[in-house]
C-alpha cells in the first residue's frame, strides 16, 4: 500500500529574503517555502510545480515525490508557476510585475529543452486553460482591488484574441470565507469609516492630524481598507460547465482557501456555487489550503493541492497539500480535508474521496521529554498539534533527543516527524538576487536532515524503527510508515544532523495507529448562528476520552464537505459562511481508538 501525510513530504527549499521598505532593504530572514502548486499528469507520470522550489516534484504513485531541478533557462525567482498540457507540449509560465511574462513550453519536463515564447502583457497569478474545441484560455488576477480576468489566447503565438475580461470581484459583505485574518476576524473597514477609523488611530498615537503629511493620510487609508486578495485562478470543465476557482484571503492566514464559481462559458458570466469555500483546512496542525489546483490522476481519482500556512519566520514560509476531491452527482465540486495533515492510503484504481482514516493519533497531549531544551520550546510542543510552536535543543550537538511517551504500549503504525526552522542567522551562501521589491536567493545546494527513531516498551530497552543516519535527503517532514504495526510506548528521536549546523527544532512527533480503548461518546453540541457570516459551534458533552472534535457543516444533510479541527477547546466561531444560505452542521470526536460521528442539525 502507498500513504502520504500532508504537508507533501519533499524537499522545501530555503529562501532568504530581505524585504525593500521605501529606499532601504529590511533585515535578512530566511525560512523555506513551496507554495501556489500546479499539478499535471503526463506521459504516465504526476509532476507538481510550485513557487520558489528550482524545479518541480515528480511522483509515479501520487504518494512519494521527489523533487528535480529543471532547465537554467525558466524563471525559478517568479511566483506561482501555471503548468497545462496542451497537445503534445506542456505550457509554463509565472508572475512577475512591471514587464511582460514569457511562456515556455517543453516534450521533456525534466530536460527540456523549454521553448521560450515571448509575452505580450504583465500578469500575476497565470492559469492556462485549453477547452474541448481547441481553444485556449488564460486568466490571472493577484489584488485586493482588481478582479480576476480572463481572456482567449492565439494558442500558437500566446498572444491575447479578446479584451480582458473581469470574472471574480471580492464580495466579502455577503462572502463570508473571504474576510481577512485569522478565523476571518480582520474584516475590511468600509469607506464611510475609513476616517473615524484615521482619527481613532491618530488619537491612540498622540498625533495632530496637521501634523500628517497627506500622502501619509492616504496610506493609511489604502491599509485600513484591509480588503482581501483575490487571486489564484484555475479553470477546470466538467460535465460541459466551467469551474473557476480561486483563493482568498491572504496566504499568511489559517483560512486561506479556494473558492469557486460556475458558467456555461470560459469567460463568464459565473456564479457563486453553493458549496464553498470548496478547499478549506482552517484547523488541525497544519492549517492553510489555498492557491491550488485541481487534476484527474490516471484512473480517474480527482485531486486538489493548495497551500499550506507555517508564517512564523516570514509570512511566506510555507508548505503544499494534497487532497482527494470530486464532482458530486450536482455537479458540485468538492475536497476531502476532515483529517487533512492525517496519513491517508492512496488506493489502486477508482478511490472513494471520503475514505475515512485507518489510523488515529496516538500522540496528541501526551508526555513528552527531551536532551535539553530552551525556555518556552519544551519537549512537549511535539505533542501538541501546532506546526506554529516547537521543541529546540539548547545545542547544535549532534545526537539531541526528544521522546514522546505514549502512556501504554500501542500499535503504531506510522509516526510523522516535522523539523522547524528558528530564527536561522547566517549569511546567504550567495549574493541576492535584487528586484524592486528586495532581494532573494533560493538555496542551490543539496542539504541533509538526518536522524534515527527508535521504539521501547520500557524506557530502557531500545530497537529501531528508521534509521536515517546516512541519508542525502533534506525532508522537513518525513513519514516513516509500518502497515503491520509496531508494538511501542516509547518512540525517541535522535537528530544527527540538519540544515546549516542549527540546534534542533521539531514541531511534531506525529504518532498514528491504533489505541488500546473504546472511541468517544456522541458529541452533543450547540450550533448558532451569529449573523449573516458567523456562527458559533460549542460541544456541550462532557467525555475526557474525546483528543479532539471536528465540525463538519455544509449547504444540505448530505453534504458536509467543510471541516474544521479542533483540540483542547469546546467552541468554536466559524466564520466562513455564505449570506443567504442555510447550513446544516454536525461534530465528531475522535481519539486515539477511533471517530464517533454526532448528529447532524439544521442551523
Amino acid at each position: 500500500m502507498k500513504y502520504y501525510c500532508n504537508p507533501i513530504n519533499v524537499d522545501y527549499r530555503y529562501q532568504f529574503n530581505q524585504q525593500k521598505i521605501g529606499d532601504t532593504m529590511g533585515a535578512l530572514q530566511i525560512s523555506r517555502e513551496a507554495a501556489d502548486p500546479s499539478m499535471i499528469c503526463y506521459k504516465g507520470k504526476y509532476y507538481i510545480f510550485a513557487s520558489m522550489t528550482l524545479g518541480v516534484w515528480v511522483s509515479e504513485d501520487m504518494a512519494h515525490w521527489e523533487a528535480q531541478r529543471l532547465p537554467d533557462n525558466l524563471p525559478f525567482y517568479d511566483y506561482a508557476p501555471d503548468v497545462r498540457v496542451i497537445g503534445e507540449y506542456v505550457y509554463f509560465s509565472a508572475s512577475k510585475r512591471a514587464e511582460p511574462c514569457n511562456f515556455y513550453r517543453t516534450r521533456d519536463v525534466l530536460n527540456g529543452p523549454y521553448e521560450e515564447i515571448q509575452g505580450s502583457f504583465e500578469f500575476w497569478d497565470p492559469n492556462l486553460f485549453v477547452d474541448d474545441d481547441g481553444k485556449v484560455y488564460f486568466y490571472w488576477g493577484c489584488s485586493s482591488a482588481e478582479p480576476i480576468y480572463g481572456v482567449e489566447m492565439d494558442p500558437e503565438t500566446m498572444l491575447p484574441k479578446t479584451d480582458p475580461v473581469g470574472l471574480i470581484a471580492g464580495n466579502w459583505d455577503n462572502i463570508g470565507y473571504e474576510r481577512n485574518g485569522e478565523d476571518h476576524t480582520s474584516p475590511p473597514i468600509p469607506e464611510d469609516r475609513l476616517d473615524e477609523a484615521y482619527q481613532e488611530f491618530l488619537r491612540k498615537l498622540g498625533i495632530r492630524e496637521e501634523m500628517v503629511p497627506e500622502e501619509v493620510r492616504q496610506m493609511f487609508r489604502e491599509m485600513a481598507k484591509n480588503r482581501p486578495y483575490i487571486e489564484g485562478a484555475w479553470m477546470d470543465k466538467y460535465e460541459g460547465r466551467y469551474y473557476l476557482q480561486y483563493s482568498c484571503p491572504g496566504t499568511e492566514y489559517n483560512t486561506y482557501c479556494d473558492g469557486v464559481y460556475v458558467g456555461d462559458s470560459p469567460l463568464g458570466p459565473f456564479t457563486l456555487s453553493s458549496n464553498n469555500p470548496y478547499s478549506y483546512k482552517p484547523g488541525g496542525f497544519i492549517p492553510g489550503a489555498g492557491h491550488g489546483s485541481t487534476m484527474r490522476d490516471m484512473n480517474d481519482n480527482l485531486w486538489h493541492t493548495a497551500t499550506m500556512r507555517i508564517s512564523v519566520n516570514h509570512n511566506f514560509e510555507r508548505r503544499c497539500g494534497l487532497w482527494p476531491a470530486g464532482f458530486d452527482a450536482d455537479g458540485e465540486l468538492f475536497c476531502n480535508q476532515r483529517y487533512g495533515d492525517w496519513p491517508m492510503r492512496v488506493q489502486e484504481g477508482k478511490m472513494d474521496p471520503w475514505n475515512s482514516p485507518e489510523w488515529m493519533l496516538l500522540s496528541y497531549g501526551k508526555t513528552a521529554t527531551a536532551s535539553s531544551a530552551e525556555e518556552g520550546k519544551e519537549p512537549g510542543k511535539v505533542t501538541e498539534e501546532d506546526v506554529r510552536t516547537w521543541w529546540r535543543a539548547t545545542t547544535n550537538a549532534s545526537g539531541e533527543w526528544v521522546q514522546v511517551d505514549l502512556g501504554a504500549a500501542m500499535d503504531v503504525r506510522a509516526v510523522q516527524v516535522n523539523f522547524a526552522d528558528d530564527m536561522i542567522d547566517i549569511e546567504p551562501p550567495q549574493p541576492l538576487v535584487v528586484s524592486a521589491a528586495g532581494g532573494r536567493y533560493i538555496e542551490e545546494r543539496e542539504l541533509v536532515t538526518r536522524w534515527m527513531l527508535k521504539g521501547s516498551l520500557d524506557g530502557e530497552n531500545y530497537f529501531m524503527i528508521e534509521d536515517k543516519s546516512k541519508v542525502n535527503t533534506c525532508l522537513p517532514h518525513d513519514l516513516v510508515v509500518r502497515e503491520e504495526g509496531v508494538q511501542a510506548r516509547y518512540l525517541k528521536l535522535t537528530v544527527l544532523e540538519v540544515p546549516y549546523n542549527q540546534p534542533a527544532c521539531v514541531s511534531g512527533v506525529r504518532v498514528f495507529g491504533k489505541g488500546n480503548g473504546t472511541a468517544p461518546i456522541t458529541p452533543a453540541f450547540t450550533a448558532v448562528r451569529l449573523n449573516d457570516l458567523d456562527m458559533k459551534v460549542t460541544i456541550t458533552s462532557q467525555d475526557e476520552n474525546a483528543a479532539g472534535h471536528n465540525i463538519l457543516w455544509g449547504h444540505q444533510e448530505d453534504k458536509l464537505y467543510h471541516s474544521y479541527m479542533i483540540f483542547g477547546k469546546k467552541e468554536q466561531d466559524i466564520r466562513a459562511l455564505i449570506k443567504g444560505t442555510d447550513y446544516f452542521v454536525r461534530v465528531d470526536a475522535f481519539n486515539e481508538n477511533g471517530i464517533t460521528e454526532g448528529k447532524v442539525i439544521k442551523l
